[in-house]
């Protein structure tokens, strides 16, 4: 990742005739949104792409840096295992705006799948001159590389197109990024639908960060880590630093991978992930030391799975006979990235004392008043035209101090005007409880889903909301 100092809860997920995410922390890949789901990338596979990647800078001055043959041999070694494997591979020469005498980007796509829809999956090739750059940035080409392969091993039906690409130069100011986007015209830029970059992913004492968390383009790469229990936060570090921020100057939508480099882990995060608080995610960043044994491979194999998975959401075809791509349906299902897109009661989203989340340590606490009062939250949703049947599935705990069966607090369901489902302090229990709302009469619309609590004038019921998904009817 290159140094730049100046750069110009309440869950829901909709759940579509798809499959579905495990609630279960793995670190294999959950079973995805599509009827084909995503494999496990083998971590021993990535890890000898970057064996090979340091033998290369060992046989060149002991550094990769993009004006050195140590650059041009691994622009080599990608290059040769991605022919092998079936793709045409391009070499694009940065003809401006690169550092003199840097060697060439490499792009490779999937000749599958609708090319006027593309997928972008991008690292840097390149690192700099004090060392190997093994974590900066093997470990993102690494990765990248071994999906690609895998992708062209498992050869599934294709309902997008992707494309992968190793950028140069990107240590010295992102111009190989750049210069690649300039050079497309505003059709082919249209063509790409989101890039996703991969940017030091195997940081020692690194956390799971991820650009633009709360994005659309994020949802799936934000599902998978999601799925293991990760708790991933905003890769703020990172913001205008790496690849990605090329696309964004063309409004191209971006996510991806980090995890972390010279900033220091908090004593939250330590918590939360383990590693040493006050000390740098990655301790060896820009430094000779950063070689094999810089490498976290939990993470990175973690981050390969999770590529994979985005892979497979965006562009893999479901077997449906239509798109049932569910990721980014709804935004901030798990309430762990603030308040936004919600709208309502917003204060009611949080990590309240007195009551736990599902998971994760948000969640949406309507009601529990004692008053009269009405709270809501509501999200407009499009559910996607192509899934023949769609639940949208959620935790519930009821805590109330009525007694009997009678319903002086409710809870409702909607969609747009309609209610959907009714509940109440009768239903009350001692933990959470999963439900679900059929909408499979909302395919392919646009719908707004709000959640109300409504208490008469005294003795509170609290409806506490989490883990809402959209999945199989």
């Amino acid at each position: 990742m290159k140094r730049r100092f100046a750069v110009a809860g309440f869950s829901l997920a909709v759940v579509l005739g798809c499959g579905t995410l495990p609630a279960a922390a793995t670190d294999s890949a959950p079973a995805a949104n599509t009827a084909v789901a995503a494999p496990d990338v083998d971590v021993t596979k990535v890890r000898a792409h970057l064996s090979e990647l340091s033998a290369i800078a060992g046989r060149n001055g002991g550094n990769r840096r993009s004006t050195t043959q140590g650059y041009r041999d691994s622009v080599a070694y990608v290059k040769g295992k991605l022919q092998a494997a079936g793709y045409t591979v391009t070499e694009q020469p940065c003809t401006s705006g690169c550092t003199s005498g840097a060697g060439p980007n490499l792009i490779a796509e999937w000749p599958k799948g609708d090319a006027g829809n593309v997928y972008m999956f991008g690292a840097h090739l390149d690192g700099v001159s004090a060392g190997p750059g093994m974590n900066d940035n093997g470990s993102g080409s690494a990765a990248l590389l071994e999906n690609a392969l895998t992708l062209a091993q498992q050869n599934p039906a294709m309902r997008n197109r992707v494309r992968f690409a190793w950028w140069t130069d990107e240590e010295q100011g992102l111009n190989g990024s750049d210069f690649y986007v300039r050079s497309l015209s505003s059709t082919e830029r249209a063509r790409i639908k989101a890039y996703y970059n991969f940017d030091m992913i195997a940081s020692t004492n690194g956390g799971y960060f991820i650009n633009h968390i709360t994005s659309s383009a994020a949802a799936p790469m934000k599902a998978y880590w999601d799925s293991l229990g990760l708790q991933p936060e905003e890769n703020t570090e990172g913001a205008g630093r790496s690849d990605d921020y090329s696309f964004e100057q063309y409004s191209i939508p971006t996510s991806g991978y980090a995890m972390g480099a010279s900033a220091r882990k908090t004593s939250a995060q330590a918590a939360k992930w383990g590693g040493t608080a006050s000390r740098a995610y990655d301790p060896c960043y820009h430094s000779s030391c950063d070689t094999l044994t810089n490498i976290n491979t939990t993470g990175l194999d973690r981050a390969s799975d999770g590529i994979a998975y985005t892979i497979w959401q965006r562009a893999v075809d479901s077997g449906t006979g239509g798109d049932c791509d569910t990721a980014g349906a709804v935004v901030n299902g798990g309430f762990e990235s603030g308040t936004s897109p919600w709208t309502g009661t917003t204060g009611a989203i949080g990590a309240h004392s007195g009551q736990s989340a599902h998971s994760g340590s948000r969640f949406a606490w309507l009601g529990g008043n004692g008053t009269t009062s009405t709270e809501s939250l509501s999200q407009t949703v499009t559910v996607p035209a192509g899934c023949s049947t769609a639940s949208l599935t959620y935790w519930l705990h009821i805590d109330t101090d009525e007694s009997g069966s009678t319903a002086y607090d409710k809870f409702t369901v909607k969609a747009g005007g309609t209610t959907l489902a009714t509940l109440s302090n009768a239903n009350a229990g001692s933990g959470y409880v999963q439900r679900s709302v059929d909408l499979s009469a909302y395919a392919g619309q646009t719908v707004t889903l709000t959640f109300t609590a409504g208490e008469d004038r005294s003795l509170q019921t609290g409806f506490l909301l989490d883990d809402v998904t959209l999945q199989n009817g």
